[in-house]
């Protein structure tokens, strides 16, 4: 579908936006093509992301946060592939932080956007039943909504090594079913993420946890399920996982 302009819609029924930021490099893949545009069973994976928040009949738009000087790349790259009909999208130049782009990302949504999702564009296999879950959860009236998972490790919270490869002391061992790993999309009351953003400043790279700023605001954020293949591709070897998620879903559902 073709992109919308950036500016308020008329009024009408409240709806739905996704905000993905990606303007990151994505180092810990290696050198290269942003992590966000490295194919994914021969596609980007900011385009399985995409139609992930797509694939929700709740997502009507889908706004695109790509890296500052590569938003007309990032658009040529989405008019390229196929989205629902019913869900339009917006390309938007990132800032320096993740914080900054998802800021950037929330200031083009139209007026009447009242749920906001916002996802890592490095999650690209996301399945639609934990987006919804999240939509459900905000319209139901929580504040923040993020998807989790239970730890299958024990974890220890440590003194941080004076430098790398040195022994770290073990300061406490936190009580595994009181902790979950959390994921996106994590979906927000507009009006809430739009006053964390605006209240909560956070110095050197800036909040990487959007749900963290609506604590920090004393608000309430809930957890609803996740789903193990909502895993966030960040080194090579989640990258061949995804692969063979992606294939099982093209064999199995013709995904």
């Amino acid at each position: 579908m073709s992109p919308l302009s950036p500016t308020p819609a008329e009024s009408g029924p409240a709806r739905t936006a996704a905000v993905i930021p990606a303007a990151g490099r994505g180092v810990r893949l290696g050198p290269g093509t942003p992590k966000a545009l490295r194919a994914l069973g021969g596609i980007p994976m900011l385009i399985h992301a995409v139609r992930a928040m797509a694939a929700s009949r709740a997502v009507t738009l889908v706004v695109v946060v790509a890296p500052p000087d590569g938003a007309p790349e990032v658009r040529n790259l989405i008019d390229g592939h196929a989205l629902p009909e019913h869900t339009d999208y917006v390309v938007v130049p990132g800032g320096a932080t993740r914080q900054e782009s998802v800021r950037l990302g929330i200031a083009v949504l139209p007026e009447d956007v009242s749920v906001v999702l916002v996802h890592d564009a490095a999650r690209p296999l996301v399945p639609v039943d934990t987006v919804d879950a999240v939509i459900e959860a905000v319209r139901d009236g929580a504040p923040a909504v993020v998807p989790a998972l239970p730890l299958a490790d024990t974890v220890k919270e440590v003194e941080p090594a004076a430098g790398p490869g040195l022994p770290e002391p073990v300061l406490s061992t936190p009580v595994r079913s009181r902790l979950r790993a959390v994921q996106t999309p994590q979906g927000f009351d507009r009006d809430t993420l739009v006053r964390a953003h605006g209240s909560v400043a956070v110095d050197g790279d800036g909040a990487t946890d959007d749900a963290g700023m609506v604590e920090r605001l004393g608000e309430p954020v809930v957890v609803v399920p996740g789903h193990e293949e909502a895993f966030k591709v960040t080194r090579p070897l989640d990258l061949v996982l995804a692969e063979a998620v992606l294939a099982r879903r093209r064999a199995n559902d013709g995904f």
